[in-house]
C-alpha cells in the first residue's frame, strides 16, 4: 500500500484516483537511476521527446514507388552504362553485343562477376517467361529499384537510431524526391552499386553492426568500384582507433577478402582467359598510368558544385555546410545530447567531405562519380535543417520548449520546396531528352507493323548520336545490327563481340587504351537500311542533315529533343510549365528508312532461345 504525502488533497477523508496515480508515479520516480531522472526531466521541461516517423512498411512503400518510377522513366544519361554494362549483359544472355576496350583480355579493367549479378536474374526471367528483350531490360531495372529501396530502408532506420526521428524523417523525404536519387537508383553502373553498399555500410555503422559494415564496404570496393573504399575510412577509424576492435576488424577484413575476392578472381579469370584482378587493374590504370582517365575529358572544380545543385538543389549547399553549422549549434543551443548517439558528428559526416575533396581534386570528372555519396548528401542536408530548427527555436522563443514545437513549419516548407524543385528537374529531363527511348519503341512497333524480315541482317546506323544508344535490348530482333557512320567524334568506339563461343577470351583487333579513333568501326552509309539522327540546323561534311536528303531517306518518325545550346539555362535544367516551352528550343530526333531498301516478305518469327551462358562457366 502506498502512503500518501501529508499535503495531498483530501476529499471527504479519501483520495481521488488521479491523486493516487500521481503519488505512485512520484514515489516510483525516487527509485530511478540518475540517467532516467534526467530523461524524465527533459520530457517535462522540453515537451515532445520523439516526433512521429514513418514506419518501416510505410517508408518502404514510399521508396519503392519512387524507385519503380525511375526504373520505367529514368533515362540512360551515361554511354558508359550502355556499352560497358548493358551490352556485355546482352552478350551473355543472347550471344551478341558490343565490347569496349576495358573488356579486352589485354586490359581487363571491368569485371564479368558484376555483370553476372544482373545477367543471371535476367536469364531466369527470360527463360521462365520467354519475354522479349525489352521486358528483360525493364525487369533488371525493377530488380535494381527493389534492391536500392531495401538498402535505403536500412539506412533510414539506422539514421533514426543514431540521429533521432526528426533527422530520419527529413532524410527519408529528401531521398524519396531527390532528382539525384532518381537518376542513380536504377542506373546499371558500379557507382550506383557502390551507392547501395554505402547505404548498407553506413546503416550498419549506425546500428553498431560493425561486421556487416566492414563486409558491405568490402563488397563495394571489390565488386563495385575500388575507390568506394574511401567511404569506409571513417568506419575503420571508429572501429580500430576509437573502439580498439583490432581483432574483429582484421578478422572481418580477411573474411571479406576470401568470400568476395577469390570467387571474383576465379570468374573473371575464366572469362578473360588469364589471371585477372579487375579492381587492381582499374586502380593501376586510373592512378599509375601516364594518361589514365584524363583522355576522356577534364572539368573545373566547379563541375561537381553545379552538378550537386542540379540534382539536390538547395539540399546540396545545405549538406556542404552541415558540419560547421552543427558545431555552431552545439555551442549555442542548450539541448542535451541523446543518450543513444555513439558516433561523433564530425566522424559521421566525414565520408561526405572526404569523397568531395578527393574527386574535386581529380581533373577527370563525371556525374556518376558522386553517386556513392548521394545518400550522404540527403543525410547531411537533413542535419542542416535540424540545426536550423534548433537555432530558430533559440532565437524565436523565450520558453524552454522542445525545438520541434515551433519550427516544424520551417522543416515542412523546406522539404516541400526541395521536393518540388527536384520533381521539376526529373520531369524536365524526361520531357527534354526521352526521344531516343521513344524512337526505339517506335522502331519495334514498325518492325511488326511492316512485317520486316527476321532471317537476314538489318542495319540501323548512328553517327553523332552513338552515345545515346540505349542498348541492344531495344533492337527489334537479333538480326538487327547497330552500325556506326562517321561523325565529328574522334575517339574510340566499341566493336561487336566475336561470335565465337569463347568471344570473351579472344583479344579483339583494333583496340587501344589511349582513346584513339579506330576507323575500322565505321561502315559506309549505303549499307544502312535505317538511320537514327538528331536533325540540328548546324551541319558539317561528316554530320549532314540526312532528313533533308529526301532522295535517300524517308522520315518515319520524329520526336522533339531539346537543343541545349539554344535554350535558356534555367528552364532547360528545371521544367516550369509554359515558361520552359517559351524559352527552350527543340530539334527533331528522327528515325529514317533508306529509300533504296525494299524489304522482302517476312518469314514466321523463330523462337529466340537465350544463350545458356552457364555453359561458358
Amino acid at each position: 500500500m502506498v502512503r500518501l504525502a501529508p499535503n495531498a488533497r483530501n476529499r471527504g477523508g479519501s483520495y481521488s484516483r488521479k491523486e493516487l496515480q500521481k503519488e505512485l508515479i512520484k514515489r516510483q520516480g525516487h527509485n530511478r537511476d540518475a540517467k532516467s531522472e534526467t530523461e524524465n526531466a527533459e520530457k517535462t521541461v522540453i515537451g515532445v521527446v520523439e516526433p512521429w516517423t514513418p514506419g518501416a512498411y510505410t517508408a518502404l512503400k514510399a521508396l519503392l514507388s519512387a524507385r519503380l518510377c525511375a526504373a520505367i522513366w529514368a533515362l540512360i544519361s551515361d554511354c558508359d552504362e550502355t556499352y560497358n554494362y548493358w551490352e556485355p549483359t546482352h552478350y551473355l544472355l543472347y550471344g551478341k553485343g558490343f565490347q569496349t576496350w576495358e573488356y579486352s583480355p589485354q586490359y581487363a579493367l571491368r569485371s564479368y562477376t558484376y555483370v553476372l549479378l544482373h545477367a543471371v536474374p535476367g536469364w531466369i526471367y527470360s527463360s521462365l517467361l520467354q519475354s522479349n528483350r525489352l521486358l528483360v531490360f525493364f525487369f533488371i531495372r525493377c530488380m535494381l529499384a527493389l534492391g536500392c529501396s531495401g538498402c535505403e530502408l536500412y539506412f533510414y532506420r539506422g539514421i533514426c537510431k543514431e540521429f533521432g526521428a526528426n533527422v530520419g524523417r527529413l532524410t527519408l523525404c529528401i531521398l524519396v524526391f531527390a532528382a539525384g536519387m532518381f537518376i542513380s537508383s536504377t542506373a546499371y553502373l558500379p557507382s550506383s552499386f557502390a551507392m547501395y553498399m554505402t547505404l548498407m555500410s553506413m546503416g550498419a555503422w549506425y546500428h553498431q553492426a560493425y561486421e556487416l559494415s566492414i563486409f558491405t564496404t568490402a563488397i563495394s570496393a571489390f565488386l563495385g568500384w575500388p575507390f568506394a573504399a574511401a567511404i569506409g575510412i571513417p568506419i575503420a577509424y571508429d572501429i580500430v582507433i576509437r573502439r580498439q576492435h583490432f581483432v574483429m576488424f582484421g578478422k572481418w577484413c580477411l573474411i571479406s577478402a576470401v568470400t568476395i575476392l577469390i570467387p571474383m578472381i576465379q570468374i573473371d579469370s575464366h572469362y578473360f582467359g588469364r589471371f585477372v584482378v579487375a579492381p587492381l587493374n582499374i586502380v593501376l590504370y586510373n592512378v599509375f598510368t601516364s594518361h589514365g582517365p584524363d583522355l576522356y575529358g577534364t572539368e573545373p572544380w566547379t563541375f561537381y558544385i553545379m552538378n550537386g545543385i542540379l540534382n539536390f538543389n538547395i539540399m546540396f549547399i545545405a549538406a556542404l555546410v552541415s558540419l560547421p553549422l552543427y558545431v555552431l549549434v552545439s555551442y549555442s543551443v542548450p539541448l542535451s545530447k541523446k543518450g543513444n548517439v555513439h558516433i561523433p558528428m564530425w566522424l559521421s559526416l566525414s565520408p561526405l567531405y572526404i569523397w568531395m575533396t578527393i574527386f574535386i581534386l581529380q581533373p577527370h570528372k563525371e556525374e556518376r562519380f558522386l553517386f556513392p555519396i548521394y545518400p550522404l548528401i540527403g543525410l547531411a542536408g537533413a542535419i542542416t535543417i535540424d540545426c536550423c530548427q534548433k537555432l530558430g527555436s533559440l532565437l524565436l522563443t523565450t520558453k524552454r520548449q522542445h525545438y520541434l514545437n515551433h519550427t516544424s513549419w520551417f522543416a515542412l516548407g523546406v522539404v516541400i520546396f526541395t521536393s518540388v524543385v527536384s520533381v521539376s528537374r526529373i520531369v524536365g529531363q524526361y520531357k527534354a531528352y526521352h526521344a531516343p527511348f521513344e524512337i526505339f519503341m517506335e522502331l519495334n512497333r514498325l518492325s511488326v507493323e511492316q512485317n520486316l524480315p527476321l532471317d537476314r541482317p538489318i542495319n540501323l546506323c548512328v553517327g553523332k548520336e552513338w552515345y545515346r544508344y540505349p542498348s541492344s535490348f531495344f533492337l527489334p530482333g537479333l538480326n538487327w545490327n547497330l552500325q556506326f557512320i562517321e561523325s565529328e567524334f574522334r575517339g574510340q568506339l566499341p566493336k561487336p563481340y566475336s561470335q565465337d563461343i569463347n568471344g570473351t577470351v579472344l583479344i579483339p583487333q583494333d583496340m587501344n587504351d589511349m582513346n584513339r579513333e579506330e576507323v575500322s568501326r565505321y561502315v559506309n552509309i549505303s549499307s544502312c537500311q535505317f538511320l537514327m539522327d538528331l536533325d540540328r540546323e548546324e551541319e558539317t561534311p561528316r554530320e549532314p542533315r540526312y532528313s533533308k536528303q529526301s532522295s535517300d531517306w524517308t522520315v518515319l518518325h520524329t520526336v522533339p529533343f531539346m537543343d541545349a545550346a539554344r535554350s535558356h539555362k534555367l528552364f532547360r535544367a528545371f521544367y516550369v510549365p509554359f515558361l520552359t516551352e517559351l524559352n527552350c528550343h527543340y530539334a527533331n530526333y528522327t528515325l529514317m528508312q533508306s529509300t533504296k531498301w525494299k524489304p522482302k516478305s517476312r518469314y514466321p518469327r523463330p523462337l529466340i532461345v537465350p544463350v545458356d551462358f552457364f555453359n561458358l562457366l
